[in-house]
């Protein structure tokens, strides 16, 4: 058994990483031995919350030029700008601005209304639905159309900026000796630019609460919010997914029931009523999930256009190459010579779903985030991959620019967008290899370094491994539970198997 470092202050980053001790010089540089900590109502909770918020609020800010005009006076604006938004135009392309129910009602066919696209009910899942369906509540029904579209861009802020701080507290208080690691996601500019282009927030930040609740030892609450995630966004399920490999390795199946049982149950709940009442609406995100052609930011994307092939069979090859991702992932938890982390599995199986997907839009990186900080908590890495978010970000809107300017050719041609997609990709891969190290060489990992074996696991947390693949996963290599981890809710957990 590793010895558990009993001291349960936090861990300071400046005291162990070299990038965050010289950024800290901009404040003062790195805490002292003698410094005095804690004691003070600026915890480091309340810290990363603010920054966040603060962080959120400059992205408010980036898209101002938007808000102002460029969003209503025609589509290249808002591109040269890197401001765009889906927020304000489905407010009238999806029915919300004339008054419609989403899912019930039908929008108009194309030829009634050119708004629509031809589009017939809402592509969301129903509780992202709900969210917009909230938000158009709260936005005046009054006054000229662009007015509308701004106050609805605007309610819709305010709402996901609470979701961030949601996101925010989660992160931080997921290892109870690690919170300041949240500023990862609390300073990531990647974060920031893109947390009102969508309403990924919502699924994110319930997913980022299942993980804490996992890691408090509540698996019925934790697979609840999995399911109300999944309601969400379909991404959040494969967490389920994870849960289940670690609970193989570890012998906990009464924990993972638990918390499959709680997600089935929330997702029918949110779910039920409308596929009851409103069936064709409801089936509308799934059909067109499997409809949707090959899209921006996608390694089939460039594929596709490199070589001229249409790729009609990218259904088949995504789903190809995510299950086989997922396979490698799953024999990789059960061989690594140590069973890996709740985040670090989670951190893979998501980027290697969004990897395999047959559209990279750029808030997807959203999903990751929140991970990352937890998989693999330093800055050199993070920002390495945040540097390759922001080219794509810029990319992207720089390539619709010149898609949309006609002769004026203003914008990132072809080539350069591909080169865009290209980095973005090899971002993601990079930040995946660290993971798989720390995987494979669990000495390299930081948040193990103090003798912890897994602060976000929960049951999990030093726990014995009774399935394993291979010899080296055989060595006795475990830690001892990280104190205060563990929640015990009237059962002992030495017998949660």
């Amino acid at each position: 058994m590793t010895k558990v470092h009993e001291d349960q202050s936090p861990v300071l980053p400046t005291q162990q990483d070299e990038v965050a001790a010289a950024g800290s010089e901009l404040i003062g540089g790195p805490a002292g031995r003698y410094a005095r900590l804690g004691g003070h109502w600026l915890t480091p909770v309340r810290v990363v919350v603010l920054v966040a918020l603060g962080m959120f609020a400059l992205g408010m800010v980036q898209k101002l030029p938007c808000y102002d005009w460029a969003w209503f006076r025609g589509a290249g604006s808002q591109y040269t700008h890197a401001c765009y938004s889906d927020i304000p135009h489905l407010y009238s392309a999806r029915g919300f601005a004339d008054g419609l129910v989403p899912y019930r009602d039908r929008f108009p066919d194309l030829a009634v209304d050119p708004k629509y696209g031809g589009m017939q009910y809402l592509e969301y899942p129903v509780l992202t639905g709900a969210f917009m369906q909230v938000a158009s509540w709260l936005t005046p029904s009054s006054g000229a159309i662009q007015h509308r579209e701004q106050m609805y861009w605007m309610v819709n802020a305010g709402m996901l900026m609470a979701c961030a701080a949601v996101i925010a507290v989660c992160v931080a208080r997921t290892h109870r000796r690690r919170p300041w690691d949240a500023l990862l996601l609390a300073l990531a500019p990647a974060f920031a630019l893109n947390a009102t282009i969508n309403w990924d927030l919502p699924a994110v930040a319930l997913a980022a609460a299942a993980m804490l609740m996992w890691s408090r030892g509540r698996p019925l609450l934790s697979g609840v919010l999995i399911g109300l995630a999944t309601a969400a966004k379909l991404y959040p399920v494969l967490l389920l997914g994870v849960l289940f490999v670690l609970c193989w390795r570890a012998g906990k199946w009464r924990a993972f029931g638990a918390a499959a049982a709680g997600a089935v149950v929330s997702w029918l709940v949110v779910n039920l009523p409308v596929m009851l009442y409103a069936w064709d609406g409801w089936k509308r995100f799934y059909e067109f999930s499997q409809e949707r052609p090959i899209d921006f930011g996608s390694v089939w994307l460039l594929i596709s256009q490199r070589t001229g092939n249409p790729l009609e069979g990218a259904n088949t090859y995504a789903t190809g190459l995510t299950l086989l991702l997922c396979l490698g992932i799953g024999l990789l938890a059960l061989t690594a010579p140590r069973r890996p982390r709740f985040a670090q599995l989670a951190f893979l199986v998501v980027a290697a779903f969004i990897l395999a997907n047959k559209v990279y839009s750029p808030q997807y990186v959203l999903w990751l985030v929140p991970l990352a900080a937890l998989a693999r908590p330093r800055w050199r890495d993070f920002l390495i991959w945040q540097a390759g978010e922001i080219a794509y970000f810029l990319g992207i809107w720089f390539y619709l620019a010149y898609t949309t300017s006609g002769d004026k050719h203003q914008g990132l041609p072809l080539e350069g967008y591909q080169l865009a997609i290209a980095v973005h990709l090899a971002a993601t891969l990079y930040l995946c290899a660290v993971v798989v190290r720390d995987v494979l060489l669990p000495e390299r990992d930081v948040v193990r370094r103090d003798g912890s074996d897994d602060p976000s696991g929960g049951v999990l947390d030093g726990a014995e491994d009774v399935f394993v693949l291979g010899e080296r996963a055989k060595a006795p290599r475990y830690a001892a539970p990280s104190e205060g981890q563990r929640v015990a809710w009237g059962v002992d957990p030495d017998q949660g198997h």
